[in-house]
């Protein structure tokens, strides 16, 4: 994000959206589960892209194979607040979540740049707010990240944001439409921390961007840091030195009634925690949407790569 609202805001994503027939949607599966988050069932919601749904399979395997209770995967819920508004109903007890979502004012916070603040903000506020469980990272953040082709950075031995710097005037840029207006972190702000200014700058649909510069029709974009097309294209992406991007660290969440109730959770829960870093993701991210694989297949071959499942 982002995936985010995303970023989700998708990183993107608009954050409202009707809740009415996806409460009845859930409701349903709530009433064929014999209720849900009852007994020994719960359910992991998901967002509508790839990740969280293979992430959601690796925890439903893990969770299947290690104790006793059954696990259901709910995918393809709209956005972040849906998703934090089906656990708070209890519509489902477990997703993943990206830090920066405390950006978008659940809950007052210190606005900060820094990783490991707006984690402990998210794992606070979400328990004092929500009654919510939030973990620490599986290890990786799916942020904005500036990407360029890799001949391009080799040729230009571009590794950080500010190496484009001398080069910026001739270079064209293509972004995601609503970042050039987004506030604090959009591309007014960008200019101003990191003295950047682009010769050309064409805004685009998100998923038009990939396509733009492998293409060579875009110099540089802003993509998304673990997007199977960055692995698809072989982009490079820049390493925010002045640590613009707000940080959208990915972790599980659960609500804590239920981790109290079956506290054998936790010890699987752990199992992938500070184990997934950006790389591995794009390369599971990459296994869906580009080689148009299974979700809970793929992550069923990479828990039994690592040792996880037999």
């Amino acid at each position: 994000m982002r995936h985010r609202q995303m970023p989700i805001r998708m990183k993107g994503m608009a954050r409202h959206a009707t809740f009415a027939p996806l409460a009845a949607a859930l409701i349903a599966v709530c009433v064929f589960l014999s209720g849900c988050g009852n007994g020994n069932r719960i359910i992991i919601g998901t967002q509508t892209f790839s990740e969280p749904k293979i992430l959601a399979n690796m925890y439903k395997l893990l969770i299947e194979d290690r104790t006793n209770m059954k696990v259901k995967v709910m995918p393809d819920l709209a956005t972040s607040t849906v998703v934090l508004d089906a656990l708070t109903r209890d519509d489902i007890q477990m997703a993943s979540l990206y830090s920066g979502i405390i950006l978008d004012n659940y809950f007052p916070i210190e606005r900060t740049n820094d990783r490991a603040s707006i984690l402990k903000q998210a794992q606070e506020g979400f328990d004092k707010h929500y009654g919510l469980k939030w973990f620490d990272s599986y290890g990786f953040e799916n942020t904005y990240a500036f990407t360029v082709r890799k001949e391009l950075a080799e040729k230009e031995q571009l590794h950080q944001i500010s190496d484009v710097k001398d080069k910026a005037q001739s270079m064209r840029l293509g972004v995601d439409t609503s970042w050039l207006e987004r506030e604090g972190d959009g591309y007014e702000d960008f200019q101003k921390v990191y003295g950047i200014t682009f010769g050309k700058v064409y805004p685009m649909e998100v998923a038009l961007v990939y396509n733009a510069i492998a293409t060579n029709k875009m110099d540089i974009v802003v993509a998304y840091s673990t997007d199977a097309r960055l692995k698809q294209y072989e982009l490079v992406t820049l390493e925010d030195d002045k640590h613009f991007f707000p940080p959208y660290d990915a972790s599980p969440v659960i609500r804590k009634e239920v981790l109290e109730k079956h506290p054998e959770l936790q010890e699987v829960i752990d199992l992938l925690i500070g184990k997934l870093d950006a790389k591995t993701m794009i390369d599971l991210n990459y296994e869906v949407d580009v080689n148009k694989r299974n979700e809970k297949r793929v992550a069923e071959e990479y828990l039994k790569k690592v040792g996880l499942l037999k």
